[in-house]
């Protein structure tokens, strides 16, 4: 735990108020009605057939696709973009977590480096108040005006790494981005639940593990916890 000077107590209340809005408010937002003026999909694929991979093929449990049909395209463009965010975090707790930090201060007023911002979930609690609305803020552009929620088509003009793709090749990006996201959104998902539960970051649990199975008793890699 950072020390009282860096994140005050009276402070911290606030701080976790401020965080969790900012994470129900995403999470509504990608639940909000869908609005009445939209861009139309651009990317030149059959979004039906993207992300459809053996063994399951198209997997649609609920018959989404036969009852609301026309509220794929919609749902389609929230995975995407969770998927989006999700390898984004999922980069940014391997890179925190092997001890790759930004140089410099987060909070000079407060003599706090970024250094000193614990790994895992929790350390979002110790950034301080006007930091996270910097970030609240931020995010807001983003959504609202550089990569706008009513753009279903995901295309966002950049190209992949400034190369324009068609056919096949363009197909096989869009299923690999697809599938890495929803990848990415279980793994970042199980690590903040195994956060929780133990207390640990990805990478002390990597350090400390005794309770593998098949592998070495410390030091689990491939599979925390298994192998």
């Amino acid at each position: 735990p950072l020390p009282n000077e860096i994140c005050p107590k009276n402070g911290q209340t606030l701080k976790m108020k401020l965080a969790l809005f900012s994470i129900l408010f995403s999470a509504a937002a990608a639940f909000q009605a869908a609005p009445a003026a939209k861009q139309s999909t651009a990317l030149r694929a059959n979004e039906l057939e993207i992300g459809v991979t053996a063994p399951l093929g198209v997997f649609d449990p609920f018959n989404q696709l036969t009852l609301f049909p026309e509220r794929f395209e919609r749902r389609r463009a929230v995975e995407r973009k969770h998927g989006r965010v999700a390898m984004a975090a999922v980069v940014g707790m391997l890179f925190h977590n092997a001890g790759i930090e930004f140089p410099g201060y987060l909070s000079k007023s407060e003599n706090m480096r970024f250094s000193d911002v614990p790994d895992g979930f929790t350390g979002l609690f110790s950034i301080p108040t006007a930091g996270l609305a910097q970030i609240f803020f931020f995010c807001g552009v983003c959504e609202l005006a550089i990569w706008p929620a009513s753009n279903y088509s995901g295309d966002y003009g950049t190209g992949y790494l400034g190369k324009t793709l068609e056919g096949e090749e363009l197909k096989f990006k869009l299923d690999m981005e697809l599938n890495q996201g929803r990848a990415a959104m279980l793994g970042i998902t199980g690590a903040m639940i195994q956060e929780g539960i133990q207390g640990q970051t990805l990478a002390e649990h990597i350090a400390t593990a005794n309770d593998s199975l098949l592998g070495p008793a410390h030091g689990s890699i491939l599979i925390p916890g298994i192998i």
